[in-house]
C-alpha cells in the first residue's frame, strides 16, 4: 500500500490560532471547537438532503448561528477573519518529519480534504508542506465530502490505483469510518479529544500523533 491521503484540518493542520479571534468575536475561546461542529453538521445535512455546500460557506453560516445563539452581533470583518484563517494555519509539531519518513520510504502523498481546492492550496503552502506532498485534492473536485465514498475514489484514480490500495490518515471519526466503507485502509491520528469511533470496521493503525503513525505504516510495507 503506497498511496497516503491525509485529511487537513486538525489531522495535519492545528486551529488553535483560531482562538485568539473566537476570543475577540464572541468572549470565548472554547467556541472554536463548537463551530468547527456546527460547520460539520451543515456541511454534512446538505449532502443527506441533496443539496451540495461547500465548507468555506458552511463555515459562515455556523459562525452566523453560534452568533445568533450567543446574542452576539458579529460583525463581518470578524467573520472574514476567522474563515480567511483557515488558509494559514500552522502544520502541527511532527507533521514535517512524519511526512519526511514517508516520503523517503517511497510512498505517495497526498492530501484529501473537505476544503475547497483553493483553500487547500494555501493551506498546505502557508503551512510549509506543500513540496512533500505529491498531489493536494479536495472533494470540492467532485461535488461531494467526505465519508462519501467519491473523494477517496478521486484519490485512487488520480494515483491509478485501487482503492485497497490508498490509506487514509486522518484525525476524524466520520472520515475514517468513510474511508473504511469504500474499501481503503485507515489509520486514527488522536488529537486531544479525538478518539476512534466504537462501531463498524475499526482502523488498523491508531495513535496520538503522525509521527507514530508514519512509522507504523512503514513498518507495514
Amino acid at each position: 500500500m503506497k498511496t497516503i491521503a491525509f485529511d487537513v484540518n486538525e489531522t495535519l493542520l492545528d486551529l488553535a490560532p483560531l482562538d485568539p479571534l473566537f476570543q475577540d468575536a464572541f468572549g470565548d475561546a472554547a467556541l472554536r471547537q463548537q463551530w468547527f461542529g456546527q460547520m460539520l453538521q451543515i456541511a454534512f445535512t446538505g449532502g443527506l438532503v441533496g443539496r451540495y455546500v461547500d465548507f468555506t460557506t458552511a463555515q459562515r453560516a455556523a459562525l452566523d448561528m453560534i452568533a445568533r445563539v450567543r446574542g452576539v452581533d458579529l460583525a463581518d470583518d470578524a467573520a472574514r477573519a476567522i474563515v480567511d484563517a483557515m488558509r494559514s494555519l500552522p502544520a502541527h509539531p511532527e507533521v514535517p518529519g512524519a511526512l519526511d519518513r514517508l516520503k523517503d520510504a517511497g510512498f505517495a502523498l497526498a492530501t484529501l480534504t473537505n476544503s475547497p481546492l483553493d483553500v487547500a492550496q494555501d493551506q498546505v503552502r502557508n503551512a510549509g508542506i506543500a513540496d512533500r506532498l505529491d498531489a493536494v485534492l479536495s472533494a470540492d473536485q467532485v461535488q461531494a465530502l467526505k465519508p462519501r465514498p467519491e473523494p477517496y475514489a478521486l484519490v485512487a484514480r488520480t494515483f491509478d490505483v485501487a482503492l485497497s490500495e490508498v490509506r487514509l490518515v486522518a484525525a476524524h471519526a466520520w472520515d475514517v469510518t468513510g474511508a473504511l466503507a469504500a474499501g481503503c485502509a485507515a489509520a486514527f491520528v488522536m488529537r486531544p479529544g479525538k478518539v476512534p469511533s466504537p462501531l463498524g470496521e475499526r482502523p488498523d493503525i491508531v495513535a496520538d500523533e503522525l509521527g507514530a503513525i508514519a512509522e507504523a505504516i512503514v513498518a507495514r510495507g
